[in-house]
């Protein structure tokens, strides 16, 4: 029996941040957790090359210690460039249109984002957005690991 391989993620820039900043902590927390089970199958992590430089970026401004942990996370996600040709949603901003774009690319079925101010109108309407459903890395666990809180 063929195993079937879960779902494809997209992880934005804040949610790398925050994998990166609670890792150089010693913290778990819900972004590290996304990462950790993609590692060990439960899903297909993504992210992009700009993604990643922006995560770096702000840890490099708001928590240096952080940087390394950061390097130590990204061999286990998939790398995938946005395509410019490909659409997104009406309004979204220029900084975070790469970000959606790479997220089609992939052929991501979640993109997860904490960017409650530039995606906050997009989550949980697939219809508005080419079937990508995005979503808080809170919202995506409630709805992977069946927690009804």
């Amino acid at each position: 029996m063929t195993k079937v391989p879960g779902p494809k993620l997209f992880l934005d820039a804040n949610v790398l941040f925050t994998a990166a900043h609670n890792a150089a902590r010693h913290r778990d927390g819900k972004a590290g957790v996304v990462i950790e089970l993609g590692k060990r199958g439960r899903w297909r992590c993504f992210t992009s090359a700009y993604a990643l430089e922006e995560a770096r970026r702000n840890l490099n401004v708001k928590h240096p210690a952080a940087v390394q942990s950061l390097r130590s996370l990204a061999p286990s996600l998939r790398i995938q460039e946005h395509r410019r040709d490909l659409s997104f949603p009406a309004g979204l901003p220029a900084k975070d249109q790469p970000i959606f774009q790479a997220a089609l690319a992939c052929g991501a079925d979640f993109l997860l984002t904490g960017d409650l101010q530039h995606f906050g109108s997009l989550m949980h309407r697939p219809q508005e957005t080419f079937g990508v459903h995005v979503t808080t890395v809170a919202c995506f666990l409630r709805l992977q690991l069946n927690d009804k809180r």
